[in-house]
């Protein structure tokens, strides 16, 4: 997984808009992806690298149940030779700790990926906070490009997730300092299985990625994320590399 092809930057050829182009006339050498260390991030990620980016990944701790993801997200990081910063800012999960992801002592939904079972899940107001603080690391290093793994599936249950929400943040990005910022949500209108088609394709390995919203040693196979994954891998027909402890059955 270190030698990642990279090609020299070059404008988007399909006319896509900003916002899910990978990459645009105007955009600089270095690009920052907030960088989760699960699937969608992980796909970004590599389609950033493969566009000639020189990335800065960012990881935010701020006070999730576990940091399975965020040891993940390191390993991989350092095994591209991607520059990365776990950025801690736990200091706000009073702030931001009414959500079943951030509280320990909530029981974790289980069941399908979907508004009514999984809205315990939705920490306030997180992408906007973290895509804020990603506009003022690309600003400090010189990017005008900051990625995130926004995606189809997620527009009925995270509202900072939602094409309104992302062109809004773009809108204020490109003004909130001289210098505009571009906000890249490549996936944005994808499903949670095109992505994975679409990193197969790459060759990417899945097993160097972490959804579960529990940090156990195995994932758990029940909650709504494991679910969703699980759905995915059998949508392209293969087994999912992660080891579960009981993974629900997909047809």
């Amino acid at each position: 997984m270190t030698d990642v092809p990279r090609h020299s930057l070059r404008p988007s050829e399909t006319g896509e808009p900003p916002i899910t182009a990978l990459t645009t006339p105007d955009d600089t050498a270095k690009a920052v992806v907030i960088y989760s260390g699960g699937m969608d991030s992980y796909t970004v990620l590599h389609r950033a690298l493969r566009a000639g980016f020189d990335v800065h990944a960012l990881s935010f701790h701020y006070g999730q149940r576990h940091s399975r993801e965020l040891e993940t997200a390191s390993q991989v990081c350092q095994q591209l030779g991607v520059a990365h910063q776990v950025v801690d800012i736990r200091a706000i999960h009073g702030l931001i700790g009414n959500s079943a992801l951030t509280d320990a002592e909530r029981d974790m939904p289980g069941g399908d990926y979907d508004a009514d079972n999984m809205a315990a899940t939705v920490v306030p107001n997180r992408n906007m906070i973290l895509l804020s603080l990603a506009i003022g690391h690309a600003i400090n290093i010189g990017a005008n490009v900051c990625f995130y793994g926004a995606h189809g599936g997620d527009h009925v249950l995270y509202p900072d997730c939602r094409p309104e929400f992302v062109e809004g943040v773009n809108a204020v990005a490109a003004i909130a300092d001289f210098k505009p910022v571009r906000i890249a949500a490549p996936y944005l209108y994808a499903s949670k299985h095109g992505i994975l088609a679409d990193g197969l394709s790459m060759g990417l390995d899945y097993a160097q990625t972490w959804t579960c919203y529990l940090g156990g040693k195995h994932a758990c196979g029940q909650c709504g994320s494991c679910r969703e994954r699980l759905a995915a891998f059998a949508a392209q027909g293969i087994d999912d590399p992660l080891t579960y402890v009981a993974p629900e059955k997909m047809s």
